[in-house]
């Protein structure tokens, strides 16, 4: 879209709305985005479109069998994508908003381009940060968004200030929450008739104890 990506200094907490609407706009017209999570910063863009999404595949070297991430405003979101059982349900609806990632069996919404090319599974996310629930809640549709690791390294950009320096001219937009800490999300494949975790990450030990 532009030459050089917008950076907006957007409060943690209590996000600034005419910022959010600002960064929804961005997003509509076809940006790319970097916004905080729950878990790092990430990047993003609305799930239907195509050029935006071949843009972060170029900006993070993704091959095709990647897990792509669905990320939802709340529940009533996510069941419009995946095939959600009860126990699914109840388990997602208990831990989050939260740092967790749920594979589940994308449905027809979803593009091929999103789901794993032969499981046909998406990862889902319900973050919890303020920043990101206010962004989705003002698009009213989930986003396409991976985290923000960059070839050759294994953590994800934490300061946004590092993040302007190095990709100001590959994205659209910068939303500046301070420093994120990376910690990988727990990662839950719901496929199955039994939870199976992929992966220990952030709020690991609250899962454990539910499923105990």
């Amino acid at each position: 879209m532009t030459d050089m990506a917008q950076y907006f200094e957007i409060h943690p907490d209590n996000p600034q709305p005419r910022l959010i609407r600002r960064a929804v706009e961005i997003l509509q017209r076809g940006g790319v985005i970097v916004w905080p999570t729950d878990s790092s910063y990430a990047l993003a863009c609305r799930i239907d479109d195509k050029k935006a999404l071949e843009r972060i595949r170029r900006i993070r070297q993704l091959g095709e069998k990647h897990q792509f991430s669905l990320v939802c405003r709340d529940l009533a979101q996510v069941g419009q994508f995946v095939r959600l059982s009860n126990e699914a349900h109840r388990l997602i609806k208990a831990l989050t908003p939260g740092p967790y990632t749920f594979i589940l069996k994308a449905t027809h919404e979803v593009p091929r381009r999103l789901q794993h090319p032969s499981r046909k599974t998406i990862g889902i996310r319900i973050p919890d940060h303020p920043v990101a629930q206010a962004l989705l809640a003002a698009l009213d549709e989930p986003l396409f968004s991976t985290t923000l690791i960059l070839p050759g390294e294994e953590t994800a950009l934490a300061d946004p200030y590092e993040i302007r320096q190095r990709l100001e001219k590959q994205v659209d937009l910068i939303l500046d929450a301070g420093i994120v800490p990376y910690e990988p999300t727990t990662v839950i494949d719901l496929t199955g008739g039994v939870p199976e975790i992929r992966r220990e990450g952030k709020g690991y030990e609250r899962l454990e104890a539910l499923l105990r």
